[in-house]
């Protein structure tokens, strides 16, 4: 005879503690007029590889991080908290991410570096539409089907290189390197 199934009470697990929406993000990120504010995700390969991309919203100025240890949100905070870092203060205000466990860190890492991150909304993509276009053109130096581990960090260096060297149509056909350069050599646009 058949018996009804025991309702499974929540665990916990995956869930993102402290968690701070989207929805609260300072409104001058919808504009794209304050520069520094970025927007991050995986890209997978042949699970469990995986690489970090994060991506400056005004300039389209494009980062990509190594994660040679796994996909586990202890193995990839200190590598993204690491190129965190790495950014200008200046240009370094915030971070917008998707619901990933692999942000389960977020609060350690916005206390060493002191940038927020905001997550998005379950299965909305789109909130992160920079990114996404750029996970699109990651895709053809870093296929589905490859193991990512085998990519060094010298190696990411050098696609996101090609990358910020393409010129783009929203720039006036200029690159997105140039813009970023201009970006860190004008005060005056970094302090509105």
């Amino acid at each position: 005879m058949r018996q009804p199934k025991v309702a499974r009470r929540p665990t916990g697990r995956g869930v993102i503690r402290g968690m701070v929406s989207i929805s609260t993000r300072p409104a001058e990120v919808e504009d794209r007029k304050v520069p520094g504010h970025w927007e991050g995700d995986l890209v997978m390969g042949t699970r469990p590889s995986a690489v970090a991309t994060l991506v400056e919203r005004t300039t389209r100025y494009t980062a990509i991080v190594a994660l040679p240890d796994g996909i586990k949100a202890e193995q990839v905070a200190p590598h993204l908290t690491r190129s965190l870092l790495g950014i200008p203060p200046q240009v370094r205000r915030t971070l917008t991410w998707d619901r990933g466990r692999e942000m389960a860190e977020h609060q350690a890492i916005t206390a060493e570096t002191g940038m927020p991150i905001y997550l998005c909304k379950p299965r909305s993509p789109w909130q992160r539409g920079t990114n996404e276009n750029t996970n699109r053109l990651l895709r053809q130096y870093l296929p589905k089907g490859a193991d990512l581990r085998t990519f060094s960090q010298a190696d990411l260096d050098a696609i996101a290189h090609e990358l910020n060297h393409r010129p783009r149509k929203i720039h006036g056909y200029r690159t997105p390197a140039e813009v970023y350069a201009d970006l860190l050599n004008s005060g005056d646009a970094l302090t509105a």
